[in-house]
């Protein structure tokens, strides 16, 4: 099983870099990613602690990202969570917190990252969770 994960990394490593310039003229407005709540990485969660579900939304307005739920109306990515960000084309990186979606504002975190090839990490503040990662190209 070890090895069928190290050949998929690999394989996405080299890849990655060719689709690049593909996902550039199609790059989608909401990039979804999830974070793993239940122990192991279960990617169904379980029955107590479902995966959430949070969304990228990219370039509005132009070189900034924000980091919100992918529920109807923002809603469903976890509260107060660190976001880590390297912008992988010009090597500036930076860090923000969700908001607290205290009254009816869902959590959210708008960062300035400019344009080009983002990896984001969304670092949860409470409990056995496995952060959420994705990649994305930011006009």
């Amino acid at each position: 099983m070890n090895v069928v994960r190290r050949l998929v990394i690999c394989a996405g490593l080299v890849v990655g870099p060719i689709l690049a310039p593909a996902a550039v003229a199609s790059a989608a407005p909401a990039v979804p990613f999830q974070l793993e709540p239940a122990p192991f990485g279960n990617p169904d969660g379980s029955f107590d602690a479902p995966a959430v579900r949070c969304v990228a939304v990219v370039g509005e307005p132009p070189g900034t990202v924000t980091i919100t739920g992918g529920k109807d109306g923002g809603w469903g990515c976890l509260l107060s969570s660190e976001v880590r960000w390297l912008n992988l084309s010009t090597g500036a990186s930076g860090a923000a917190r969700m908001s607290d979606g205290l009254h009816g504002v869902p959590a959210a975190a708008t960062v300035q990252t400019g344009s080009g090839q983002i990896a984001l990490v969304v670092l949860p503040v409470a409990g056995p969770i496995t952060p959420g990662v994705a990649t994305f190209y930011v006009p």
